[in-house]
């Protein structure tokens, strides 16, 4: 297999992935466009590479850069702006993991706190009700928690130390 027939691939195949993950197909092909590329690409050519508007190009690499995982970069003497990725893949997990907790796991926990508090007449139908949504608010609330704790490893220098010695 040539270069440009595994870079493709590859842009392809994130691209596909990412829209299982919950993002959008274009959004995963460009991040996974400027992922492997070793120098800053430039929004024009993110289109042409991936036969794609400007509005759509402009649209996922803001939020790529919302997420924090793309970064703009300037070029002396050029007008075009330029982009790259998060290049760290440590880092890059921590990232999507703490956008993603803040996109899905949080809101989340606010409605079951909000529904598994509910005071009604008790029947026992609405005690089941709250009961599992109780349940399934501590399970989430627990493993958001752990989530938390997994990411803020790269602030703490002890967890850097211990990783450092078992890699």
């Amino acid at each position: 297999m040539k270069f440009k027939e595994a870079k493709n691939k590859f842009v392809q195949t994130w691209g596909a992935l990412g829209s299982q993950w919950g993002i959008n197909k274009t959004m995963a092909q460009i991040h996974a466009l400027l992922m492997v590329s070793a120098e800053p690409v430039s929004m024009e050519d993110v289109m042409e590479e991936l036969q794609i508007s400007r509005g759509n190009a402009s649209m996922n690499l803001r939020a790529l850069m919302d997420w924090g995982i793309v970064y703009k970069e300037y070029k002396a003497g050029e007008r075009r702006e330029f982009f790259t990725a998060e290049k760290d893949l440590d880092e890059l997990a921590v990232k999507i993991a703490r956008e993603r907790s803040k996109r899905e796991i949080k809101p989340a926990l606010k409605v079951l706190k909000e529904v598994s508090s509910i005071t009604a007449n008790q029947t026992a139908e609405e005690k089941h009700f709250v009961d599992q949504t109780t349940k399934l608010y501590d399970f989430v609330l627990k493993a958001d928690n752990v989530l938390d704790k997994i990411t803020e490893y790269k602030d703490n220098w002890l967890t850097k130390l211990v990783v450092k010695f078992m890699k």
